[in-house]
């Protein structure tokens, strides 16, 4: 396990912050070391979970262009059948995973193909496992195609914690399976929107894992 670069920046500010506040704690209760003490532990335990919301875990690649693989850590929290209105304009199966601050905070493709559409949206901070969250909160939607033409939308969601959404690919890109495309922090969702023939193998409440989890399988 290592850590995700988007924490780099983040996790030296923290560092850089707490060592001042430790220093300035230290000084002014040098006749009580043990409140000094206290507050040093306090500090390392916060420190730890910072570097540990960052964490990037080593994982087997899982190739199938017949599985659709999950594209975050997190609990099946919907699967119906919904009218996507953004790129598709039709009926599509929708399969949300809900993240929340202790699960890793990556985004991988489910599948492999073509970055044929990305657009981010500025929007609100509802939280995540709310259904206008979807299209309200802020967000980013991308879309792959495969080489026989079938497309998986894939959106990246920011709750009430996340107020940012990373996204490492454009338009054209290609990705392979279960490779990353993007990073949320501090508690989100991703929502898929699959064919409607694509047969669903998950269930609400699932426990899921990014890249190793079959969410579906597609039905040529």
């Amino acid at each position: 396990m290592t850590i995700h670069k988007t924490g780099y920046g983040f996790i030296f500010l923290i560092f850089l912050a707490l060592l001042l506040l430790n220093m300035g704690v230290w000084c002014l209760t040098t006749n009580y070391p043990v409140i000094y003490w206290i507050f040093t532990g306090l500090s390392l335990s916060f420190f730890s979970v910072v570097v540990y919301f960052f964490r990037k875990p080593n994982r087997p690649r899982n190739i199938n262009p017949s599985f659709v693989y999950a594209p975050a850590d997190g609990t099946v929290v919907v699967i119906e059948e919904v009218f996507e209105d953004e790129f598709f304009h039709d009926k599509r199966k929708q399969i949300s995973v809900f993240m929340s601050p202790l699960n890793v905070h990556i985004n991988w493709t489910p599948i492999a193909g073509i970055i044929k559409y990305f657009k981010y949206h500025i929007g609100k901070h509802y939280c995540a496992w709310l259904p206008k969250s979807s299209t309200d909160n802020e967000h980013s939607t991308v879309v792959v195609e495969m080489n026989d033409g079938t497309q998986i939308l894939i959106r990246q969601i920011a709750g009430a914690l996340a107020r940012r959404i990373v996204t490492s690919i454009n338009e054209g890109d290609k990705v392979e399976q279960n490779s990353e495309i993007g990073f949320i922090k501090f508690g989100s969702r991703v929502d898929i929107f699959l064919p409607l023939n694509a047969k669903v193998n998950a269930v609400l409440d699932q426990k899921v894992i990014g890249t190793q989890t079959v969410l579906a399988e597609l039905v040529n």
